[in-house]
């Protein structure tokens, strides 16, 4: 279907009026002073990184539940990370366009949002008392580079990928009451906030992907696959199996064998995946990148 400027006046205009009646405050909505409760998991057990492994057989109950406090943090960490990269990329988008467009005022709407998110996500981690797992310098410099000549096709499908995967393990979670009500409430306000920038990204893309060229979509292709497996591989900070006495390079190596962690990684990115494909930017060599990193 072809899509029109008015469509994406349209569009627009719907997430903002859904942003007025229904957006949080985080330093308001969540109690940050409540207690954490004792015998709940950071979260559900089966969707931690070495559930299954030998290495999970050997750690106690109360390890495992740690270990989900840092994976928890960890994922919350490589999303404020992509968070501020997409900040970067929707204020360079707005900067050179009509102000005057619902489109436009949107794209700082959702800026405003993740704002919030990131310091929301900040603030978890330092109310779980954990470090700060922030990607290697390496993976840092990268989203330096992406956020730079992230546009197109790369910019909307990268935001896609990040907040779809992001979405699937955060609805899981927030419904599941094994979960520490701070992460289940964290996850209910960036599931419901993020269902609005997953709209804005997926129409966005739809639009501009009929007017690209041959060379325009490999290079979409081949950015997209670059943040997809960089995501992928730093949603778990080998740093987190420190937290229960594992060592950091075993614990990763455990992980990125485990087939129940791959599985995850597959079931969280399938709905992104699809969509991906549909638009051609899923295929060809790049392919091998996502099957390196269990997302395909």
């Amino acid at each position: 279907m072809t899509r029109t400027l008015n469509d994406r006046e349209t569009t627009a205009q719907r997430l903002l009026r859904s942003s007025v009646e229904k957006s949080y405050e985080p330093n308001l909505d969540i109690d940050w002073d409540a207690p954490l409760v004792d015998g709940l998991w950071g979260i559900p057990e089966h969707r931690s990184s070495l559930y299954g492994t030998e290495l999970w057989a050997g750690l106690t109950e109360e390890q495992r539940r740690t270990l989900t406090v840092h994976e928890v943090c960890s994922v919350a960490r490589i999303g404020l990370w992509f968070e501020i990269i997409l900040m970067q990329m929707l204020l360079r988008y707005a900067y050179d366009r009509d102000p005057r467009r619902a489109h436009i005022q949107y794209a700082l709407t959702e800026i405003a949002d993740e704002c919030r998110h990131s310091i929301m996500f900040a603030k978890m981690t330092e109310r779980y008392g954990v470090p700060d797992y922030a990607p290697s310098g390496l993976t840092h410099e990268l989203g330096r580079l992406f956020k730079t000549i992230g546009s197109g096709p790369a910019m909307f499908g990268g935001t896609l990928f990040v907040e779809e995967i992001l979405d699937r393990l955060q609805r899981e979670s927030m419904r599941d009451e094994t979960v520490q009500p701070l992460t289940r409430m964290v996850n209910r306000i960036h599931v419901t906030e993020e269902a609005r920038h997953v709209r804005y990204a997926r129409e966005e893309l739809a639009r501009i992907m009929p007017r690209t060229n041959r060379a325009q979509r490999a290079v979409g292709r081949y950015l997209l696959a670059r943040i997809a497996f960089v995501v992928a591989r730093n949603l778990i900070h080998p740093d987190v199996y420190a937290s229960v006495g594992i060592d950091p390079a075993v614990g990763r190596k455990a992980a990125l064998a485990n087939p129940h962690w791959q599985e995850t990684l597959r079931w969280a990115a399938a709905k992104c995946v699809e969509f991906l494909r549909e638009q051609d930017l899923i295929g060809g060599p790049t392919e091998l990148l996502w099957r390196k990193a269990y997302l395909v």
